[in-house]
């Protein structure tokens, strides 16, 4: 078996519909084995991250993080996607990193709000003028055609570029915004709450992306207490990342108070119930997203290439 080399190039023929629908086609099979490991060299990092999906395949996510790149004119992370074929353990093709990385972000809350938003929402509201941002106007309006896009940052110059770009507007004060809007996405670096329950209006919905870490919060204990909750993965957020795990410690919420992870949506379990419940998913990422995108464009580019 020749591997296949998937570049930048491939995203030309992905569609953020179908990647969702590939992200809930492999939650409907077995569930992942997944692991991390850490290498470190002073303020180097090896991150790799492997999963394994019977009936699906394997795949390595290898990143480098050099926080004295971009001093250089150089990306601080870089990586490859390995993806191993199921069947004969054999290397099936090297996937860009960036390109996985984006889609699977993106695509993972897309399919939160595919699945948890209104219907009838319209308006959107991203807080955070990153590449991350940008990922997910592109993907809401990959579901709304017609979305009214709002962007808010802490640096008003970043959200009026974004805004230029994307043909979006500006907001200037964040709690009008968060009350305005029927679909809110955060990808911020955030360490304290930006978004206070108290601003959010029934029938909102929330994709949490940018708190990581286990000392990142983008919402407030009174937004959670208000939700109903959802994980893309109880596997990588329960004790991993702050947004779940500091209320949880606190005694804020319970695990009880996790609706259900994407390996819920066949039973149906990952749904709203009602147009005026306010949802919140948490984008925890993990290894057998990364997977699921990875064959998802494996998969897109040999059909092109074929056609």
């Amino acid at each position: 078996m020749t591997p296949q080399i998937i570049g930048p190039e491939a995203e030309a023929r992905l569609d953020w519909i179908a990647l969702t629908e590939a992200l809930a086609a492999g939650h409907a099979l077995p569930p992942a084995e997944i692991a991390d490991s850490f290498l470190y060299r002073g303020e180097d990092t090896l991150l790799t991250r492997s999963a394994w999906i019977d009936g699906l395949g394997l795949a390595v996510k290898a990143a480098t993080v050099y926080p004295g790149n971009p001093a250089n004119d150089r990306p601080m992370i870089n990586g490859v996607v390995n993806l191993i074929d199921d069947v004969t353990g054999q290397l099936a093709a090297l996937v860009d990193f960036h390109l996985v990385t984006k889609w699977k972000t993106a695509g993972d809350s897309l399919l939160s709000a595919r699945m948890l938003a209104r219907k009838d929402a319209r308006r959107v509201l991203i807080v955070g003028a990153g590449k991350v941002g940008h990922s997910m106007i592109d993907a809401y309006r990959a579901m709304i055609p017609d979305a009214q896009v709002t962007i808010w940052n802490r640096s008003k110059g970043a959200a009026e570029t974004l805004a230029a770009e994307t043909r979006a507007e500006v907001a200037g004060d964040l709690a009008e915004a968060v009350a305005g809007a029927e679909i809110i996405a955060t990808t911020t670096m955030a360490r304290e709450p930006l978004i206070r329950g108290e601003w959010l209006t029934p029938g909102t919905h929330l994709d949490l992306i940018g708190a990581y870490r286990p000392d990142m919060r983008e919402v407030d204990d009174a937004a959670l207490k208000r939700a109903r909750l959802f994980v893309d993965s109880r596997k990588t957020t329960i004790g991993h990342i702050g947004e779940i795990q500091i209320p949880l410690d606190q005694g804020v919420i319970t695990e009880a108070d996790i609706v259900a992870d994407f390996y819920d949506l066949p039973s149906g379990r990952y749904a709203r119930t009602s147009d005026a419940e306010i949802t919140i998913a948490k984008n925890g990422g993990g290894a057998h997203l990364d997977l699921m995108t990875a064959r998802y464009i494996l998969d897109a580019a040999s059909q092109g290439a074929r056609a």
